[in-house]
């Protein structure tokens, strides 16, 4: 999707920043922007070497961007590093520099799982939701010294669950509430719902890495006998240290029943707890809060921006009645 957030480059750019991450002698012989994301600009590219990789270019400075969204890449960055540590489906990283703003990844082979799902037969679909719910689970036992995001200002950066998240949330509001977003009840009230249920945060004692944007276009398959597998997880930047229930978020939120439920089922082997229920909500809310939020900031197109919009604000307004009524 076109938004304002990704950087425009040219022929020249690209070669430019290959080079400087890559080596001088690197010869660019084709590339081609991939049109779905939705912040950094990123680009398919064809080496002479016979590498493919993917080229992706954080937002210019001076934009206008949520509070959680400074420094991404390096959250990002840190995501891939310390992931890589547990063993996971990732894309190998060529060069990194949180600085420039400027990551070369491996290209992965496989589709998008957004895609992929609707060839699927059914019992291979749920078989990837198991999986997938493996994969987020191991992600989560990757722990950091802190709870927050892990950007270089130490914003969010907390001993307490409780005081990050109700951090994360503070933030968002005021994003949404200083774009003058419409919200299905006034920030205060929505504040003082979480607030309600902040004691449950203290049961997370251990800070778990989360993805937390595992959607289905952030995961690659490939057909693997008569089924398929995961062959990779992208786009790490919204990662943070946290609740390992979170990363359930964008894993459940998009699926149908069934499917979430094979995703519990790979994440935890058994059904989520009464209370386990409440803090999902509560990482719910958040997501929802910060869609909600990227329609005044992004500059999507006028109807994609509209339907968003409508989109999240449908979800909130659903989660915010689960935590009054909890």
């Amino acid at each position: 999707m076109r938004s304002i957030t990704k950087p425009v480059l040219s022929d020249a750019d690209i070669t430019r920043l290959i080079r400087q991450g890559l080596g001088d002698d690197v010869v660019v012989t084709e590339h081609e922007e991939f049109t779905d994301g939705f912040f950094n600009a990123a680009h398919a590219v064809r080496l002479s070497d016979g590498r493919e990789v993917v080229l992706k270019v954080a937002p210019k400075k001076g934009l206008t961007m949520l509070t959680y969204e400074v420094d991404l890449m390096h959250a990002e960055i840190e995501f891939f590093q310390r992931a890589a540590t547990a063993g996971l489906p990732l894309p190998r990283m060529w060069h990194a520099d949180a600085d420039t703003g400027v990551m070369v990844m491996e290209r992965l082979r496989g589709t998008s799982l957004e895609q992929a799902k609707h060839t699927m037969a059914a019992e291979h679909l749920l078989a990837v939701r198991h999986e997938l719910g493996r994969i987020g689970a191991a992600i989560t036992t990757v722990t950091g010294a802190h709870f927050g995001y892990p950007r270089r200002d130490g914003r969010t950066r907390s001993v307490s669950w409780r005081a990050s998240f109700l951090c994360f949330i503070d933030d968002i509001l005021a994003d949404a509430t200083a774009t003058d977003r419409p919200l299905p009840r006034p920030a205060a009230r929505i504040r003082e719902l979480v607030l309600r249920h902040a004691p449950l945060l203290d049961a997370v004692t251990v800070p778990a890495l989360v993805h937390y944007d595992l959607w289905d276009g952030n995961v690659f398959v490939l057909p693997d006998g008569d089924g398929w597998r995961v062959e990779g997880i992208i786009d790490g930047e919204r990662a943070f240290y946290g609740d390992p229930l979170a990363e359930l978020v964008s894993l459940t939120s998009f699926a149908p029943q069934d499917q979430a439920a094979a995703v519990v089922d790979g994440f935890l082997g058994r059904a989520l707890h009464p209370d386990e229920e409440i803090r999902l909500a509560m990482y719910r809310v958040y997501l929802w809060l910060i869609l909600v939020a990227e329609t005044a900031v992004r500059g999507y197109p006028e109807q994609e921006n509209a339907e968003l919009l409508a989109w999240s604000s449908e979800r909130l307004a659903k989660d915010l009645g689960a935590l009054d009524g909890a």
